[in-house]
């Protein structure tokens, strides 16, 4: 079997991070700052930390209060949504840049291991170690833009044979 010739840089550590005193649980990168990571700490760490990926340098740590599960950055706006585990299995939404809670989701009674956003933005789906599924309208969807006045709409086209 032929292995294709890379690059070397294309496998160069970049940076080793271990500024998290417990398992690294979430970790995603920003839409809108191309070289911002958020990262989550579990149950001895309770930490949302956010990194410059060109430096390493840690930019901004802020304890939640339990083991972060999970993050899901807004497609849309500077908002981040964190999962939870003890004591109260929530989802957290934070305004980004002043790490102010904007809102508190309670609906799972263990700990929420996961989140997924949909493609648009709006919906956020969590899994939980209690076996269930939960979809929540978290994240508001961008307004489709208004057709132009001499446009005609998609609909009114028909075909004829």
């Amino acid at each position: 079997m032929a292995v294709a010739n890379h690059h070397p840089r294309q496998h160069q550590l970049l940076h080793k991070i271990s500024n998290h005193t417990s398992t690294v649980r979430a970790l995603d990168w920003c839409p809108t700052r191309s070289n911002l990571l958020a990262s989550g700490g579990g149950r001895n760490d309770h930490c949302i930390k956010f990194w410059n990926a060109v430096n390493g340098v840690c930019l901004n740590s802020i304890d939640t209060g339990s083991e972060v599960c999970a993050l899901l950055w807004d497609k849309n706006k500077s908002e981040l949504l964190t999962s939870h585990g003890f004591p109260n299995n929530q989802l957290t939404l934070w305004n980004y840049t002043s790490m102010t809670r904007k809102a508190e989701l309670f609906g799972h009674s263990s700990r929420v291991l996961y989140l997924a956003g949909s493609l648009l933005g709006g919906v956020v789906a969590s899994a939980a170690e209690d076996e269930t599924l939960k979809f929540w309208n978290v994240f508001e969807t961008p307004k489709p833009p208004k057709p132009e006045a001499n446009t005609v709409p998609f609909a009114q086209f028909s075909v004829i044979r």
